[in-house]
């Protein structure tokens, strides 16, 4: 997957049966869908793939528990389906994740084990394993960290965990073997009309300037947060759809909740439910729920948002974490639909998609879960207004690019799947390839240069905080292997020691605010 590749391929086309603004989950679904439909399929994002809201989320694959305590029945069976799916589709992404619900009230076990029992029924043959009501002992054995003080027991059950960003590229990887093409760093600009009826949009290249002009029969906005600002490009008397909400995640050394198993608090002060799951070796803490009155690229947590987390996870563990164990601190915003559009056809209470007068779609709301089955109602919405041929979706059983069936989870790099054989072969063939970018983080130069030769990754930010995780992980840690990062992206496309340099500025730039102590970085 070449970006060079992407551009001569979508100069050589002059009409496009589908062209998506937007490379998050939705938007990158829609390009599977579409392409693997064999419809004329070319999506553009301003930034990379996955840059906002779908590399920033709590990790989990789930049908959504709070979900069923609020009576969402429909979306729970739908979200258990495609969580159930995924699994199948993506082995080397997807694994199940058992999670512990602490009992400290004598109401709490046969409350939730009689709530969770109903989510197993749910799932039916897609559940990842039965629920179980535990006792003291039992719920130690599994979270031997919790704060023993009171604690009576507690209920284990089943999700979804994986890797956001590396599902987003391995999806946008599945697109382009679909025949789709996809070009990041591609900003949609003006809408192209004709009687009222958009016929294609003009796009510029962020890298280096260079304008094109894409037709296209169907447009599919699926910018996410900033799905606003495009509806109204479109038509000036559009009112906003959504409501931005952010929510933020700390990242801890992993003692502090040994073992696999996940814990989840039902109800933090502020009335939501709060996550502790392990992931790539360290710990995820979160989530908040705060509005945000604009979107943006590089949300940053707030300091009320950090010390929300450490004060309520530090109800339920034996050893409170404090600021100086945070690892990294990491935000993303959520696209909130606050009320009915104009025209809009709400496919689920989940997601919404909206058929404006000129034939702009816009797709929003919804989760990563769900990210499949809102591709299908997407191009359901074109079909019937009869913008494309009708043609049966073909994503239930495809396969997303990596996927094996067998996959070694003690691996650090297990989520390559049927990618990580030559990653290993450049390893063996390049001893020096082999050796870790810094020593507190598990990637290779192989898998930086990988990723610049197969995965699109155009700059330091793509390769630190997508394709692999470091920015994410250990925040610190991935500012020193800043420099060494560059000059590997630099020797495979050729750049110049300046391009390194302006690289490092601007990722550590960015990186300072996943720091839980911001430092000042060096500006020359």
């Amino acid at each position: 997957m070449l970006r060079a590749k992407m551009i001569s391929e979508m100069k050589a086309v002059s009409q496009w049966d589908i062209c998506i603004i937007g490379g998050g989950a939705t938007g990158l679904g829609i390009a599977i869908d579409a392409a693997s439909r064999g419809y004329k399929t070319i999506l553009v994002e301003q930034y990379d793939f996955a840059k906002g809201t779908s590399s920033r989320s709590t990790k989990l694959v789930h049908g959504g528990v709070r979900y069923l305590q609020q009576g969402n029945v429909k979306l729970v069976l739908e979200a258990l389906k495609e969580r159930g799916l995924l699994h199948k589709n993506a082995p080397h992404l997807v694994k199940d994740q058992s999670f512990l619900i602490p009992n400290y009230k004598w109401w709490e076990g046969p409350f939730y084990g009689l709530g969770l029992k109903i989510y197993d029924w749910m799932a039916g043959k897609l559940g990842l394993g039965p629920s179980v009501i535990l006792s003291r002992e039992e719920a130690l054995q599994h979270a031997p960290t919790l704060d023993q003080e009171g604690l009576r027991g507690g209920v284990l059950y089943h999700d979804g965990q994986f890797d956001d960003a590396r599902l987003a590229i391995n999806m946008a990887q599945t697109a382009v073997e679909q025949n789709a093409v996809l070009i990041n760093y591609m900003k949609a600009g003006q809408l192209i009309k004709k009687d009222g009826k958009i016929e294609g949009i003009r796009i510029t290249d962020q890298l280096n300037g260079d304008e094109y002009t894409l037709m296209a029969g169907t447009v599919i906005n699926a910018t996410g947060v900033f799905t606003d600002i495009l509806r109204k490009s479109d038509d000036a008397s559009k009112s906003a759809v959504l409501s931005l909400s952010q929510g933020t995640h700390l990242v801890v050394d992993k003692h502090f909740l040994p073992g696999d198993t996940a814990i989840l608090i039902p109800e933090t002060s502020d009335g939501r439910v709060l996550f502790a799951v392990p992931w790539h070796n360290k710990l995820i803490i979160g989530t908040t729920d705060i509005p945000v009155p604009s979107p943006s690229a590089e949300p940053i947590p707030k300091e009320e948002e950090i010390n929300f987390i450490l004060d309520n996870i530090g109800n339920y563990l034996e050893h409170e974490p404090k600021l100086s164990d945070v690892r990294s601190v990491f935000s993303g915003l959520r696209p909130l639909v606050k009320g009915d559009a104009e025209n809009t056809a709400a496919l689920s209470r989940d997601h919404y998609i909206e058929l404006s007068e000129s034939g702009l779609i816009s797709i929003t709301g919804g989760k990563w879960t769900t990210y499949r089955k809102m591709a299908e109602d997407a191009l359901k919405v074109a079909i019937e207004a009869k913008m494309i041929p009708d043609r049966p979706c073909k994503t239930e059983f495809l396969p997303i690019h990596g996927a094996l069936p067998k996959v070694d989870y003690s691996d650090p790099a297990y989520y390559y799947g049927t990618d990580l054989e030559k990653i290993r072969a450049i390893e063996n063939d390049q001893p020096l390839m082999a050796e870790k970018i810094h020593e507190n983080l598990p990637y290779t130069k192989a898998q930086i240069a990988w990723a610049a030769q197969e995965e699109m990754c155009m700059t330091v930010e793509d390769a630190l905080s997508r394709r692999t995780r470091a920015l994410l992980l250990d925040a610190q840690a991935a500012i020193e292997a800043a420099p060494l990062v560059a000059s590997i992206l630099a020797a495979e496309y050729g750049y110049s020691n300046a391009w390194i340099e302006d690289q490092i500025h601007q990722f550590n730039q960015t990186a300072t605010h996943y720091l839980p102590n911001p430092i000042p970085t060096n500006s020359n």
